[in-house]
């Protein structure tokens, strides 16, 4: 029988003691060390959505009211800028209140619930089910953004014609009413087109091409018929006053689209690397096809046609920004710096509309083409996202082998055009009843800058 030496024994005890105690020592390492990967990539998905949130913030000031400051004349200029400008501030008390609940508190398919009213619940930690590795609070600064840049597009329809007062009401309630409502359906959990948490209808739109940018162009077109045209329009010119804020205008929202389009990834990763690309190529892609139909059509090629079509561009391909590899993010670009050129100088003519700075002609086409583009182009290559029960990527869009996909994009630009068309309508009517939407004419004819702000652009006295 075998016996234990009393030294042997100790000797076996204390080193599994410290074989212990260094499996102890390595988890704990292990654990330190997964802690500082995971807060290393928190600060940094963090620094990159707040500056984003930044970035968009400037395509609407000072963005899009130099570009469309510049478009008026000049006894518009500073009543079109303090459009854009003031939406900035009552927007975000909008959002504060109630807008950010409604859009991405969990509700039903069209519309989220009030458990954020006044913001309750959103602070440092992050909200899982939209963005895991930023704080809440980032989530929500950085959707707010586009909730202000919505409701600005559109006043370029109704340019040096509509009261301030009016202007006011009407963002207001179309934030509620059309706004909140559609981002709910694409990007809130459960919404009806939101193809990433339970949605219905599968609706690609990685940055906005239906809940920003057909909802702003659609409700374009709806108030330029409602509001009729401008006094003297189109036998008197009414050229822009000062094309060189509008091309500085133009040069910011583009840099400004990098965090509307790349941020939408919402981390620092290689799908916002991947969005950031597609974004510039389709907005140089659409600046040189619109001016290349201007030019072989009107024989020049304008700053304002390659303004606009960079823009257009940008606008395109929105919502396919993160689904679409760089070739065909400069298809998308030279297609929509055509078509939109085509709805600004044709159909627009055709039909005889007076959307002033072609809120319609750019955002409408170009939000409604690019959405559509998106399902023929999407690719799991870009955006491995969606997986099926095996765990294996989807197919997206039609180069996928999922033609399946145009349908859905179709549904969700049909429901944006519905949703933005009647309730504008329905916005207005209430507005001219209540304290009346246009300027009277002699104001019009004033300008608004001082009929409805009481001052003046430019002062050239001595």
């Amino acid at each position: 029988m075998y016996r234990w030496n009393p030294v042997v024994l100790i000797a076996l005890l204390s080193s599994g003691a410290a074989l212990g105690q260094a499996v102890t020592d390595g988890e704990k390492r292990w654990a330190a060390m997964q802690s500082a990967v995971n807060n290393a990539q928190s600060a940094g998905d963090n620094a990159w959505m707040l500056v984003s949130a930044a970035l968009v913030l400037m395509m609407t000031g000072p963005g899009l009211a130099l570009f469309y400051g510049g478009l008026v004349r000049k006894k518009n200029v500073l009543g079109t800028m303090m459009q854009s400008f003031i939406l900035m501030a009552t927007v975000t008390v909008l959002w504060a209140v109630v807008g950010y609940s409604l859009a991405f508190g969990e509700g039903n398919s069209f519309i989220g619930g009030f458990q954020h009213l006044f913001l309750r619940g959103v602070g440092a930690a992050p909200n899982a089910d939209y963005a895991p590795t930023i704080p809440h609070q980032t989530f929500m600064i950085y959707q707010l953004m586009f909730a202000i840049i919505t409701p600005a597009l559109i006043c370029g329809a109704f340019a040096e014609r509509m009261k301030f007062s009016a202007m006011l009401l009407f963002m207001t309630l179309w934030s509620l009413l059309v706004y909140f409502p559609m981002a709910h359906m694409v990007w809130g959990k459960g919404g009806l087109l939101n193809a990433f948490l339970g949605g219905r209808f599968p609706c690609f739109d990685f940055a906005g091409g239906t809940v920003v940018h057909v909802t702003s162009g659609v409700s374009a077109l709806v108030c330029a018929l409602y509001l009729g045209k401008r006094q003297g329009y189109p036998q008197e010119p009414m050229k822009p006053h000062n094309l060189v804020l509008s091309v500085i205008g133009a040069c910011l929202l583009w840099v400004g689209w990098f965090g509307f389009n790349a941020g939408s990834a919402l981390a620092a990763s290689s799908l916002a690397t991947s969005a950031f690309v597609a974004t510039h190529f389709g907005a140089a892609a659409a600046a040189l096809g619109w001016v290349l139909a201007e030019w072989i059509r009107g024989g020049k090629p304008s700053v304002l046609g390659a303004i606009s079509g960079a823009v257009a561009g940008l606008v395109a391909i929105t919502p396919a920004s993160g689904f679409v590899q760089p070739f065909p993010a400069l298809v998308i670009g030279f297609i929509a710096g055509v078509f939109c050129y085509f709805m600004v100088t044709g159909i627009k003519h055709i039909f005889g509309y007076d959307d002033s700075l072609d809120a319609f002609g750019v955002h409408g086409a170009g939000g409604t083409l690019g959405a559509l583009l998106t399902g023929v182009f999407a690719t799991f290559l870009v955006n491995d996202g969606l997986k099926d029960a095996l765990g294996r990527p989807k197919a997206l869009g039609m180069v996928d082998g999922n033609p399946g996909q145009v349908v859905n994009q179709l549904i969700g630009v049909a429901i944006a055009w519905a949703l933005a068309a009647v309730g504008t309508l329905i916005i207005l009517k209430v507005c001219d009843l209540l304290i009346g939407v246009r300027v009277e004419p002699q104001q019009e004819t004033e300008g608004l800058d001082l009929s409805q702000h009481g001052e003046e652009a430019y002062n050239f006295e001595a």
